[in-house]
């Protein structure tokens, strides 16, 4: 992706990085047309943007089949604390079968995409320690992106771990943008949660700076933590790991003192819009008494809560993501209810 000097949150449309063959701007639409007519219908295009914060460019991904009609829905995912968005949504294990929720959720028809937070991967960083609030200073900037190429004025969210804090933080900032949400591996008050407990130990060492250690050995760690690594691929925090080692060996500590200090973030009678709420059973994340406080004041009645068994708190990554997909299939394509 190159650099233009454009206004404050407005989009560069670029070409590859990486995810696939991304449109050049210079391409005519006579030639785009003439390449989708060609397309198989199950071909994923893949393209490539900037959004703007101010001064700090956010890298932006979206994939979507090559050959679509119509209006198509948008699903924005975002990511967590640890790893950026490619590694989050769109990795490739040899061999392993799917783990691309890009791949999955545009063969279903979706419009998907998703995006590096500053400080993470291809993004650049403000400085700062990209806590929840200036994640949701980030997807309002990509919400400028999207809503300029897909015409959409409101669309779904998807949010893991601090990403899915993220994603409740701007549904309830923005309400009129978020279609329907899903929360998978959330984290409320963190009560009763062994790794919200083991973060507050280090509360001082987050405070103290913008940035911690996040190297191949603590990747590898967030698949043992909860105690049963064998529902993960070994193959996978190895993927990872090579997917993340260009952008270094840290990232923004500020959604860990978010999680360990500052919990809850989230008000859920501010979430107007509908709820899907996930959680493996063996999430340390969170236990199911914390998930449910957060659920039962959700003032929308188009809600739902399911724990995903076998699975720990990287669903996304589990043996089991089947079971994580079907659940938001289902969840995004549910009729609207009548009105009494």
């Amino acid at each position: 992706m190159t650099d233009h000097p454009v206004a404050r949150r407005t989009v560069i449309k670029s070409a590859g990085l990486g995810i696939g063959a991304g449109l050049a701007s210079g391409i005519t639409s006579s030639h785009a047309q003439s390449a989708a007519a060609q397309a198989q219908p199950d071909e994923i295009k893949s393209d490539a943007y900037w959004a703007h914060k101010g001064g700090i460019k956010l890298a932006m991904y979206r994939k979507r089949l090559a050959v679509m009609t119509g209006i198509h829905p948008v699903l924005f995912l975002v990511h967590g604390s640890s790893n950026a968005a490619r590694s989050s949504y769109d990795l490739t294990v040899p061999g392993k079968g799917e783990y691309s929720m890009m791949n999955v959720f545009a063969r279903y028809g979706y419009d998907v995409w998703t995006m590096d937070h500053d400080g993470y991967g291809n993004s650049d960083s403000s400085g700062n320690n990209s806590d929840i609030a200036s994640g949701v200073e980030d997807l309002t900037a990509a919400m400028t992106v999207v809503t300029q190429e897909t015409g959409q004025q409101k669309i779904h969210f998807y949010g893991t771990s601090s990403g899915g804090i993220r994603a409740a933080a701007y549904a309830q900032a923005q309400p009129e943008r978020v279609d329907r949400l899903i929360l998978s591996a959330f984290t409320y008050k963190g009560e009763g949660a062994e790794e919200i407990q083991r973060r507050q130990k280090n509360i001082e060492a987050l405070r103290a700076n913008p940035r911690r250690k996040r190297d191949a050995n603590m990747i590898r760690s967030i698949f043992t933590r909860d105690g049963h690594p064998g529902i993960y691929d070994p193959a996978v925090p190895e993927a990872i790991i090579a997917a993340e080692k260009n952008f270094g060996d840290t990232i923004p500590s500020g959604t860990y003192l978010d999680m360990a200090a500052n919990l809850p973030v989230v008000d859920p009678a501010k979430v107007m819009c509908p709820v899907l709420m996930t959680r493996g059973e063996w999430d340390g994340n969170s236990t199911n008494d914390d998930l449910l406080d957060f659920f039962r004041q959700l003032p929308n009645g188009d809600r739902q809560f399911v724990i995903l068994p076998q699975t720990a708190h990287s669903a996304g990554f589990s043996k089991n993501r089947d079971l994580l997909w079907y659940a938001m299939k289902n969840f995004l394509a549910a009729p609207a209810p009548m009105a009494s």
